[in-house]
């Protein structure tokens, strides 16, 4: 394998070398690094799949981008070098940024606040209870699903907290951890890009008022927003086709492979998580003699929603005081509570250090509540959150690779390189379309649907502007970007949201990309053939998102085969 890695890396850089004189970087004048852009991305892409190493393929991806940048300079050994302290300063600018780092933290935070949960018996009591509820693979995974859509505010807490409560019940129910991991991931930010409350709501509406200010018009941006929503159609296309699979038991492609051999297997067992993130969680068994209660998981995890709803709630409100927009602060002045007002004050949040404020005080009532049922004494409750923080260090490890991956491929300007290469010019009906699957490459290449969403708004608008003089034109094409970016996000395997919910769920990350990529790609299909194009073309929204809806049911009836047959005709046979 390591023959593999360096074999790989080294015809990356023979390639940059063959094409160095191509570089023109001399005399001051901008480098033009051409389809070199696509270097770091690609390099990390196909090292993930083939090595099935995600840290090491982060690394070299990281280093082959700074070793393109240093060269269009520099000769072969000075960039080499200037390459590897690159990637440390990378490394080391991720983790200075203040979002970046309250992300960490809450990752770390909640990994230790499952660990409290586990040892005083919550996390058991739960999956009893639920499993009683789920009294087969398609009630585990439904519920699963309306889990996911009840944490709507924010697609990191998603991603943290729907896959180890469930990771019980779905082993016990003969559900693969592979399909725990898809309905995690396609219930996360797929749903908290459409919440009219959650954390990416202000970014959204952001971006959508600096767009329209581009073209000289001053909008109502939130309102734009709840115009985008029935054009968000792999939001809720995904959402359909993940509850469609759950109802029906039907699989196809590799996610049926996985299927199947999770109904047959009657010990149980399942393969260990190869980054082993989730492996001292799985080994904590509650404390002796602690009565298992569902109340030890309810309240340390209501206390962690109430706590963020409050959080976002006065976070932002701090923030718009300090420095928002008169009429912002007038509003939040007068009607407080108002629902524009508590909108307001999510959007203008950060929603990394209220996570983290949130799972720390949830972390401390689950302490209290483990000391006061002498399940642990309160120095043995921080031994316990500790090891649960550890068990998730690598997750942070691998965040910290992805931004840096996303920092070089800005540097190097890959996102420009695609939008200049498949925007010059289109048919004004397919323009919709196009932005969407723009939205989708990119997104998938450089593993961020903020970033993406970023680059390409400030395009979208202006060019839709510009074509057609229909303002709903304009709205659809900003949903494109916003639902395309989330699509990329999705089937990328250097996404943080992908990463977190294969941590999540206890699944090797590459089998997590693997099986949930073709339904992904037929969902995102359909969105094209089915929503984007008919929309273009002049056809009534309240027609196509149905006809959408019954497309995506209908492929998963007829293309899809019921997992639950084979189970029944294997276990008859045996008996």
């Amino acid at each position: 394998m390591k023959k593999k890695i360096g074999f790989i890396a080294a015809i990356v850089l023979v390639l940059v070398l063959a094409v160095n004189a191509d570089f023109d970087g001399g005399n001051g004048t901008e480098v033009n690094y051409g389809l070199f852009t696509l270097v770091p991305p690609v390099v990390a892409i196909i090292l993930a799949f083939i090595t099935k190493d995600v840290i090491i393929s982060l690394f070299i991806g990281v280093f082959s981008g700074a070793f393109v940048l240093h060269l269009a300079n520099q000769n072969f050994l000075v960039a080499f070098v200037q390459a590897f302290l690159s990637v440390v300063d990378y490394v080391l600018t991720s983790l200075s940024d203040p979002w970046n780092a309250g992300i960490i933290l809450q990752v770390l935070t909640i990994g230790g606040l499952i660990a409290l949960m586990t040892k005083i018996g919550g996390a058991k009591a739960v999956a009893a209870a639920l499993s009683n509820k789920a009294k087969g693979p398609r009630s585990a995974q439904v519920i699963t699903w309306i889990l996911g859509v009840l944490m709507f505010f924010d697609d990191y807490a998603n991603s943290l907290i729907v896959g180890p409560v469930m990771r019980p019940v779905t082993d016990e129910r003969h559900v693969s951890r592979e399909k725990l991991a898809f309905v995690v991931d396609a219930t996360a930010a797929p749903i908290a890009g459409i919440a009219l409350i959650s954390t990416w709501v202000g970014y959204e509406v952001g971006l959508i008022k600096d767009g329209y200010e581009a073209i000289g018009q001053s909008v109502n941006a939130y309102g734009i927003f709840i115009q985008t929503l029935p054009y968000r159609f792999y939001n809720f296309l995904m959402l359909a086709f993940v509850l469609a699979t759950a109802l029906l038991l039907r699989e196809f492609g590799p996610m049926l492979t996985v299927e199947k051999k999770a109904r047959k297997n009657k010990e149980n067992e399942f393969e260990d998580f190869t980054l082993e993130t989730s492996k001292e969680l799985e080994d904590m068994e509650p404390a002796e003699g602690v009565k298992l209660s569902i109340w030890n998981m309810i309240i340390p995890i209501g206390t962690l929603i109430i706590a963020a709803f409050i959080g976002f709630y006065f976070n932002g409100y701090n923030t718009i005081m300090e420095s928002g927009e008169s009429a912002t602060i007038a509003l939040l002045e007068n009607s407080p509570i108002s629902f524009l007002a508590i909108q307001e004050a999510f959007g203008a949040s950060d929603a990394s250090i209220v996570l983290f404020q949130a799972a720390l005080l949830a972390s401390l009532v689950a302490m209290a509540m483990g000391v006061h049922q002498k399940a642990f004494t309160w120095t043995e409750s921080v031994a316990v959150w500790i090891n649960g923080m550890k068990s998730l260090i690598i997750t942070g490890a691998i965040l910290l690779l992805a931004w840096s991956l996303s920092t070089v491929i800005g540097e190097l300007g890959t996102a420009e390189f695609l939008v200049s290469l498949l925007s010059d010019s289109m048919p004004i009906f397919l323009l919709p379309s196009i932005i969407f699957v723009l939205g989708a490459v990119t997104s998938f290449a450089t593993g961020t649907s903020y970033g993406t969403m970023g680059i390409l708004m400030p395009l979208a608008i202006p060019l839709a502007a510009a074509l057609s003089p229909d303002p709903e034109f304009v709205i659809m094409t900003s949903g494109a970007v916003l639902t395309g970016a989330i699509f990329g996000d999705h089937c990328s395997p250097i996404s943080d949201t992908t990463i977190l919910s294969s941590m999540g769920a206890g699944v090797d990350h590459l089998d997590h990309v693997k099986t949930q990529l073709l339904y992904a790609l037929v969902v995102g299909l359909i969105s094209v053939l089915f929503g984007f194009i008919p929309v273009g073309l002049g056809l009534s929204i309240w027609i196509v998102m149905p006809v959408a809806l019954l497309v995506t049911v209908g492929v998963v009836y007829f293309f899809g085969t019921r997992v639950d047959e084979v189970a029944v005709k294997e276990s008859v046979k045996e008996n």
